[in-house]
């Protein structure tokens, strides 16, 4: 049965460039599409598609407002559809936070050309979206602070950084080294949120890999910055992993770990995809195998395909411990099962305990 697809787009190239796109695939039937929320909120309601294609800036009503009206009535899987500007981005991550389940970038000019080029992309990323299980947005940390897309107001001081909010209080006072790697793709962005704000400021150092497109990454590192215990920013050559800090990978770049005097570093490369990916998850999980060994913890969470599975494995052969996340907990059981197929997973765990078992794997010695 095909994938019942709809698109929102005020542009007329879009949607006709789209039409045209999806049409070739038997898999994938575009059921309808609209230049605005406004038009297409009956058209949806009385033609439930499986899959939602979501531009951010019409008129009428912004793709952010019909997004959380969706989300909070009857949750369809939504793919936003962004330029790579600033403006764009900083609320395509709010989109993701709001429950979207994943980003297709797209550029102000050649634009037809850009999505032509990027049809088998964009048809992988629509099918996976399929498989998803959309969720309702987490309640906001940051309310009272400023949007992702805005610094403080004229003459405002920076919200302060939340005061460390330990999960299991008392075992994550320790000064060992033990790095975490932690790979996640679609979902994940909401997945991370849940897990780093759980942390207190003094966990054990993180390193990120989760599939974003270039120029989102630092946005993402910066909003969940602003509402983690934790310093969590986009990662770059050099950086410590270390207590209290989070790096995340920047998109169209890899992440590698090394060791130089007992401490861990971060290396972020160039280099063709791997798995499709890039950043990849495996590209971070083997350097940690072998670099760290049984003193990393290896997390894979939500996500499509199989990037990080072997990775996985080879952290595990490696001696470090290694956790999955659970079918019932993840927007898309896909990455966690292929490592849970390889025997890659120590255990398998729901979301809600992966922050706990990071301390305690810290707490270990």
């Amino acid at each position: 049965m095909a994938i019942k697809v709809y698109v929102v787009d005020d542009s007329a190239v879009v949607r006709q460039t789209l039409l045209h796109l999806l049409q070739g695939d038997p898999e994938i039937e575009l059921i309808g599409s609209a230049p605005n929320p406004l038009i297409a909120g009956p058209a949806i309601a009385k033609n439930r598609p499986d899959v939602l294609l979501l531009d951010i800036e019409m008129p009428g009503m912004d793709g952010l407002t019909f997004l959380r009206q969706i989300m909070e009535r009857s949750p369809i899987a939504t793919v936003i559809c962004s330029t790579l500007t600033t403006a764009g981005s900083g609320a395509a991550l709010e989109a993701l936070s709001a429950g979207a389940v994943a980003i297709v970038a797209k550029p102000r000019l050649g634009l037809k050309q850009f999505l032509e080029d990027s049809r088998r992309e964009l048809v992988r990323t629509l099918k996976a979206a399929a498989l998803a299980r959309p969720r309702a947005a987490m309640p906001s940390r940051a309310a009272a602070g400023p949007s992702p897309s805005a610094g403080p107001a004229a003459g405002a001081s920076a919200p302060a950084r939340p005061a460390a909010r330990p999960v299991i209080a008392g075992l994550h006072a320790l000064s060992v080294n033990k790095p975490v790697a932690i790979g996640s793709s679609t979902g994940g962005t909401q997945a991370l949120e849940q897990v780093l704000t759980q942390l207190p400021a003094d966990a054990p150092g993180i390193a990120i890999v989760q599939h974003m497109p270039e120029r989102f990454t630092a946005m993402y590192a910066t909003r969940l910055d602003g509402i983690c215990a934790m310093n969590v920013r986009e990662a770059r050559t050099g950086d410590r992993i270390e207590r209290g800090v989070a790096l995340i990978a920047p998109g169209g770049k890899h992440m590698q770990v090394r060791k130089q005097g007992g401490q861990y570093y971060a290396e972020v490369i160039s280099g063709p995809p791997v798995n499709r990916h890039c950043p990849a998850v495996d590209v971070l999980f083997k350097t940690m195998a072998e670099c760290a060994g049984p003193d990393a913890l290896g997390i894979i969470l939500t996500g499509m395909g199989d990037d990080g599975a072997r990775g996985l494995l080879a952290m595990h052969q490696a001696g470090a411990r290694t956790l999955a996340q659970d079918e019932a907990s993840c927007v898309v059981f896909g990455m966690p099962k292929e490592a849970i197929k390889l025997g890659a997973a120590d255990a398998v765990v729901p979301l809600d305990r992966v922050a706990s078992e990071i301390l305690r794997f810290d707490s270990r010695g």
